[in-house]
């Protein structure tokens, strides 16, 4: 009896320390938890500043990083800016190491068109070839006294700003003729003349278009070539200051473009005897650069020189020029300013700040009586004396 009791007593006092014993571990557990775990209180000075001060760390936090995400955005947009014009200058260089490695490769008899182990060519930015004729001695020095310069200025523009500027005549069908040695005394007095191993001839200006390239890119290692009429009135400094809006573009070809119709009547003036090739009758050319004036890059000129015995020759200079280029990966840039007609179209240009490249009339292909009318062209439509001095290229 007394063993069985003792037993019940024993389990009674073992339930009852284990009712305390979690009541006392209950109680540790919320002490516990006050202690460590206690919610912030927001009257409490010292937790209010210390949570102003976390909140501006990260609005500061904040700033900084969108201001360098900008600034990294804006880093990023000039990176790429500069990496394309650094791959169009690399365009353009590849492209005229590639015409020139052909060049050295092609010729007609075998030898190089542009002979490295010949004179040194003269650097430049652009070479200007005036086409003229043996009966053009008054529209030459109509130029001389107006938009060429002359003697030693002509040397000062070349040598200071790189702008080569040339009468480009052939020779006589006749050795050692009259005509040539009135050109031979011309070029002693003024010596602004190229002279091109070309037979002079009203229908051979295509051909005559070829030599002046190749000739001029024998002598000339410049970053365009341009080719004008000595009854075009042209303003050196703008010129010179568009073509170099253009110069990290490879292949340019730069003018007035144009799209006339093909002419198949014998007896009408810029009659195309080969007008069959482009179709039915009343179809156009395809677009090119108007005669009077254009100008292209070293690639094109290049091009022309290593090709020159196998480019076609239509009837006009203008359309063969633009028929060579058909085919090729090349920018044809429409630019008005080498169109102007003469005064008041270009006096009005230039007062309102927009002077033109060249001034001519439509009606004429070429300023109308130049001799007599390219001074007050000259007068009233010019850069102004110096401009191309201060012009940026």
């Amino acid at each position: 009896m007394r063993g069985r009791s003792s037993g019940s007593y024993d389990r009674r006092v073992s339930a009852r320390w284990i009712i305390i014993l979690c009541v006392c571990s209950f109680a540790l557990g919320m002490l516990f938890m006050d202690k460590y775990w206690a919610v912030p209180d927001a009257n409490n000075p010292i937790i209010s500043s210390r949570q102003r001060q976390e909140d501006k760390l990260q609005l500061v936090s904040e700033d900084c990083t969108t201001e360098r995400k900008h600034a990294d955005d804006t880093g990023v947009m000039g990176e790429v800016s500069r990496t394309r014009e650094a791959i169009q200058s690399l365009d353009k260089e590849i492209s005229t190491l590639q015409m020139e490695l052909a060049a050295k490769r092609s010729g007609e008899d075998g030898s190089p068109l542009v002979d490295a182990s010949g004179p040194q060519r003269t650097k430049a930015f652009v070479v200007i070839g005036i086409n003229t004729a043996f009966s053009s001695r008054k529209r030459r020095d109509s130029v001389r006294a107006t938009w060429m310069p002359q003697g030693e200025k002509l040397q000062q523009l070349e040598h200071d700003k790189g702008i080569v500027v040339r009468f480009m005549i052939g020779h006589s069908a006749t050795a050692n003729s009259i005509l040539d040695k009135a050109i031979d005394s011309e070029e002693a007095r003024h010596n602004d003349f190229l002279r091109l191993d070309h037979v002079e001839g009203y229908h051979e200006l295509s051909a005559k278009t070829k030599i002046f390239f190749s000739t001029a890119v024998a002598l000339w290692d410049a970053e365009f070539y341009v080719k004008v009429d000595d009854d075009v009135h042209v303003n050196l400094g703008v010129l010179a200051s568009t073509l170099a809006r253009h110069r990290l573009k490879p292949r340019t070809y730069i003018g007035c473009m144009k799209s006339g119709p093909v002419l198949s009547d014998k007896n009408v003036k810029y009659h195309e005897p080969e007008y069959w090739k482009f179709g039915e009758d009343g179809n156009k050319y395809f677009r090119h650069a108007t005669g009077q004036i254009y100008a292209i890059s070293k690639d094109l000129a290049t091009y022309i020189s290593i090709n020159k015995p196998i480019l076609h020759k239509y009837a006009n200079e203008d359309v063969s020029l633009g028929s060579w280029f058909i085919g090729l990966e090349v920018e044809h840039i429409d630019e008005r300013s080498m169109c102007c007609g003469t005064p008041p179209d270009c006096e009005w240009k230039a007062q309102a700040g927009n002077v033109c490249i060249a001034s001519f009339d439509w009606s004429c292909s070429g300023i109308c009586k130049s001799v007599e009318k390219m001074k007050d062209v000259h007068e009233k439509c010019s850069e102004g004396d110096g401009a191309v001095y201060s012009a940026l290229f």
